[in-house]
């Protein structure tokens, strides 16, 4: 095994690390006045992300992700897997290169699964960033953790499918720039379990949409970005915005959410990495009780480990990339599994124990660790709790000790 990126990964990652240090980092506090300058009317797209966007475009740093495809870069899960990692120490960036959820998970959908048609209405201006979209799959009123739950019905009605039903958690609606759902319900429930959905493409101005509310995760908005709860009332498109066809819900899903997964990881992981460098130099800088605080043998160990548990997130991050790239999604579903429970744990950890190091300006906004940790608490929940990833991890390791059948004699 090879623990060494490629000479093409790492002249990718040469580029989005210059990238980062020419104009990310210096314009954090740029983007920061721009949204303060709102007011109460958040929802609004600060100028500063259309700027650097062009830059990164013009540079050829944009849809970085996409393996197997022709609209992407050329990039792999395990090429594209560390510079998701850069990108995530400054958790808007990704937005730049065109690489953030949830338009990265729906253009993979329609590139894998869209139509011709579908594709030219709402991939291409996707891939060019002129647009962004949503997902609307969970739901308030069952425990969407088991998906065969939802009840949103997509039902045909001659040559159109009319949709009625309560989504939450719809990452993306309440940025004005939105202009496509992909909804997940339920087309047949007679049909297996596993036939019974179907994903569908909703122009985001149709008639029925209703915005019922934000939803804040631990107080923050997330604004212009946002999640909302949306209803949906007799809510009418085409039969040709189905995805690949009814009962094709759960395919599409799996499909979808592999890579997702990986992104979120390494975003994190980079995210963590940033948290670990500001503690470290705070324990530095800060006196007590007749020594510097990184001297003291609590933070000793605490920064010990802290460092061992991310590079175990990494490397097995980079496992489960590799894996997909070789052997595909569907067998390398224990390690996405492991990482998505591993990474945002680790995540936890370290950025509780930096607002500790930090004391009563940890708990400020100031250092911004109240908002990273709940990023890294939200991502135990998001594309599956932890609970159902343990599951998935669990069945594998059953079935490889399953009983055999006896001997003839």
């Amino acid at each position: 095994m090879v623990f060494e990126h490629s000479p093409k990964t790492r002249d990718w990652m040469k580029r989005v690390q210059a990238f980062m240090d020419e104009y990310i980092y210096p314009n954090e506090s740029t983007l920061d006045a721009q949204m303060a300058a709102f007011g109460a009317n958040r929802w609004q797209v600060p100028p500063i992300l259309e700027e650097l966007k062009e830059k990164a475009k013009a540079q050829g740093l944009w849809n970085l992700f996409l393996p197997e495809s022709d609209f992407g870069a050329g990039l792999s899960n395990l090429e594209y897997a560390p510079l998701a990692e850069i990108m995530g120490r400054v958790l808007w960036s990704s937005e730049v290169f065109n690489c953030s959820a949830p338009d990265t998970g729906n253009m993979e959908v329609l590139v894998r699964y869209g139509s011709e048609t579908q594709q030219e209405r709402w991939l291409k201006p996707l891939l060019r960033g002129e647009i962004r979209s949503a997902f609307l799959m969970t739901e308030p009123e069952v425990a969407s953790s088991d998906a065969t739950n939802i009840q949103t019905s997509i039902i045909q009605e001659g040559d159109s499918y009319v949709i009625n039903g309560r989504k939450w958690w719809s990452s993306g609606v309440l940025d004005p720039r939105c202009q496509v759902y992909i909804v997940m319900g339920k087309s047949d429930p007679n049909e297996a379990a596993y036939r019974q959905q179907t994903q569908i493409l909703v122009p985001a101005n149709t008639p029925g949409i209703k915005v019922v509310r934000h939803l804040n995760v631990f107080g923050f908005d997330d604004a212009p970005h946002g999640h909302a709860e949306v209803i949906l009332d007799n809510v009418r498109v085409p039969a040709e915005n189905v995805i690949l066809g009814e009962g094709r819900g759960f395919e599409i899903a799996q499909g979808r959410l592999g890579p997702g997964r990986i992104h979120h990881c390494m975003r994190l992981i980079g995210m963590t990495e940033r948290v670990l460098e500001m503690t470290v130099q705070r324990l530095m800088a800060r006196e007590a009780f007749g020594s510097y605080l990184h001297e003291k043998s609590v933070w000793e160990q605490r920064i010990g480990e802290a460092r061992v548990m991310i590079n175990q997130a990494r490397l097995l991050t980079l496992d489960a990339a590799y894996k997909m790239d070789t052997i595909g999604n569907k067998a390398a579903r224990a390690e996405i599994a492991m990482i998505k429970v591993a990474a945002p744990r680790m995540a936890r950890k370290i950025i509780d124990e930096a607002i500790q190091a930090f004391g009563g300006a940890g708990i400020t906004d100031d250092f911004k660790l109240s908002y990273y940790y709940a990023q890294a608490r939200t991502l135990s929940l998001a594309d599956g709790p932890d609970e159902v990833h343990n599951r998935t991890i669990a069945k594998v390791e059953f079935a490889k000790h399953a009983p055999r059948p006896a001997l003839a004699h």
